[in-house]
Order: structure tokens, then C-alpha cells, then sequence
């Protein structure tokens, strides 16, 4: 009986929400019940863009350029991976359009496509593949090459999958405003590294909170907008159960996918765990600070509430996997 208890108790805590996502729940809140308007919200736009612009400047400052060497050697496992991110995932959005205006409001539907053209999560799929015991330089490699490829990738299929929603404007401007607030910044930090490297790595606390405020100043200045043009009134309670179930649908198939994929290539099966965690999550991270770049300020809110639901579901789901894989022999 206390052994059943302890194995209730540490699945309960496995599915139990992280601290960042009730930070989240919190912004949602606030946002709801304050939003900000007028000359205060233009001025916490201005911040957010800064931040933005800090936190991909650190990120290209933590990325070691020995890791992404080291893992570039499984060719065949990257591109399986960026197979399933850039264009599994697309594909899946696209057959889910029958759902659009009957089990979907428009809006969320235009918010899974932009989910699915995100790139991969890094750090909690490096996390993952390392307690599972996969190959964590393949899992560093894949994971920080979709997140370099989605600065371009993300763009391009933002405008051919969404007809509607968009800030406006071509593809070329959508990737040059993406390239200005997120790649010049990645890459002024990647610049830097041999100085500053060691120093960022030192402080990975700072980085954590850099990432996690500026996701919550977008969220809190996106909601604030779409509050104001009547959010709540147009999204039902019913209405998120169902995105929650379309969300955990989804990732279900990529799971699915990925693992049968990679068992029928012959890869091992530290190999198979990579690729299962870095091609089936998609990075609230980097979804966040590019959904501010390529939708309007009042489409926001619709937009990114399928990236935060898929977002806690995918950790839920992983930690469990990630658990079950590291209790096998050998």
C-alpha cells in the first residue's frame, strides 16, 4: 500500500502544472481583469520588443558551437527530425481544417497552424532526452538547428498556410522584421560567446528569467489586446476543452509518428528518444516572441492560447515518457 501510494503521489506530481505555466495562468488573469491600454500598452510594447531581443541575444551567447559540432555527425537523425517539425506537423494542421468554424472557432484554427510551424523546444527537449537516457549531443545538435532554421522556416509557412491573421505585408517583410528583432541578436550573441560565454553559462538562472519574463510581457500585453476587443466573449469554457483535446490529439500523433518512423529506419534506441522528444514539441520560447512579429496586436491573444495549452501538455506528457525510458535495463 505505501509503495501504491508513493507511485500515485509521483504521478500526480509529474502531471501537476510547472511554476512557469501558473505564471502564465496568473499574466492570463491579470491581463483579464487589468489590461493595459492607450499610451501604457505602446510603452510595454517597446519594452517586450527589448526583451525579445535580449533573450535571443543570450540564447546565441549559451549555444556552444562544440555541441552543434559533435552532434552533426547524425545527419539522418536531424533531418528526421526537421521532417517532423517542419513538415509533419504542417501536413497535420492542414487535414485539421474541416475543424475550422465547426469544432473550432477561425481564430484558434489560425492558432494551430501557427503551432505547427514552430520550431522544436530546447531545453526541455534536452532535458527530457537526458533523463530517458537518449543521445543528448543528437538532442543539443537537432534541437538548436530547428530553432536556427524556424527564424526563416517559421515565416515562410506562416504565410503560406494563413490566409488571414497576419500583421500584413509580404513573406520577405515577415522574414525581415524576423531577422532584425530575432536573428541579428542570436547572432551578435553567437559573436560574442568566446568573451561572454562562460560568464552566460555561469548565470543560466539570469537567461531563465530573461526567457520567461519576456514570454509573460507578450502574453500579458497580447491578452490585455485581445481583451479589450472582447476576448472572453468570444471564447467559451467549452471552447478550450475542445482546443485542449485537439492540442493533446495532436501530440499524441506526433509521438506516435516519430516513434514509428525512426523504429522503422533502424535508428537505436537512444536515437529513437531524441528524435521522438525534439520532433513532436514546438517551442513556446521562440512561438511567443515571433507570433508578436507576424500577427497583429489583436489577433494575439486567439493565436497563441494553442501554443500555452500544447506547451504544458507536451511537458506532462514527455515527463511521463521521459520516466518510463529511464527504468529500462541496461
Amino acid at each position: 500500500m505505501p509503495r501504491f501510494l508513493e507511485q500515485t503521489t509521483t504521478t500526480l506530481r509529474r502531471l501537476a502544472p510547472d511554476t512557469f505555466t501558473l505564471w502564465l495562468l496568473g499574466t492570463i488573469a491579470l491581463a483579464s481583469l487589468l489590461p493595459c491600454s492607450g499610451p501604457t500598452a505602446v510603452a510595454l510594447g517597446k519594452i517586450t520588443s527589448v526583451a525579445i531581443g535580449l533573450l535571443f541575444f543570450l540564447h546565441g551567447a549559451k549555444l556552444s558551437r562544440e555541441a552543434m559540432v559533435e552532434g552533426l555527425t547524425h545527419w539522418r537523425l536531424h533531418l528526421l527530425v526537421l521532417a517532423s517539425t517542419f513538415v509533419m506537423f504542417p501536413l497535420l494542421g492542414l487535414v485539421m481544417k474541416p475543424l475550422s468554424g465547426t469544432v473550432l472557432q477561425p481564430e484558434l484554427y489560425v492558432g494551430i497552424l501557427f503551432l505547427c510551424t514552430l520550431p522544436s523546444t530546447v531545453q526541455s527537449s534536452i532535458a527530457f532526452t537526458s533523463v530517458a537516457r537518449g543521445n543528448v549531443a543528437a538532442a543539443v545538435c537537432s534541437a538548436s538547428a530547428s530553432n536556427f532554421v524556424g527564424i526563416f522556416v517559421t515565416p515562410l509557412l506562416v504565410g503560406t498556410l494563413i490566409a488571414r491573421g497576419a500583421a500584413g505585408g509580404s513573406q520577405l517583410d515577415a522574414i525581415l522584421t524576423i531577422v532584425e528583432q530575432l536573428l541579428l541578436p542570436f547572432l551578435a550573441g553567437q559573436f560574442v560567446r568566446p568573451w561572454i560565454g562562460a560568464w552566460v553559462d555561469r548565470h543560466k538562472p539570469m537567461l531563465k528569467i530573461v526567457d520567461q519574463g519576456s514570454i509573460l510581457l507578450v502574453v500579458y500585453t497580447a491578452f490585455s489586446e485581445s481583451v479589450n476587443e472582447g476576448l472572453w466573449h468570444k471564447l467559451s469554457l467549452s471552447a478550450l476543452v475542445t482546443l485542449g483535446l485537439v492540442c493533446g490529439a495532436m501530440l499524441a500523433v506526433a509521438l506516435l509518428l516519430a516513434a514509428w518512423t525512426s523504429r522503422r529506419l533502424g535508428f537505436s534506441k537512444e536515437d529513437e528518444i531524441t528524435i521522438v522528444f525534439c520532433g513532436s514539441k514546438k517551442s513556446l520560447a521562440s512561438g511567443v516572441p515571433m507570433a508578436k512579429v507576424l500577427f497583429a496586436p489583436s489577433a494575439l491573444g486567439m493565436v497563441i492560447l494553442p501554443v500555452m495549452l500544447f506547451h504544458q501538455i507536451q511537458l506532462m506528457v514527455c515527463a511521463i515518457l521521459a520516466a518510463r525510458w529511464a527504468r529500462r535495463p541496461g
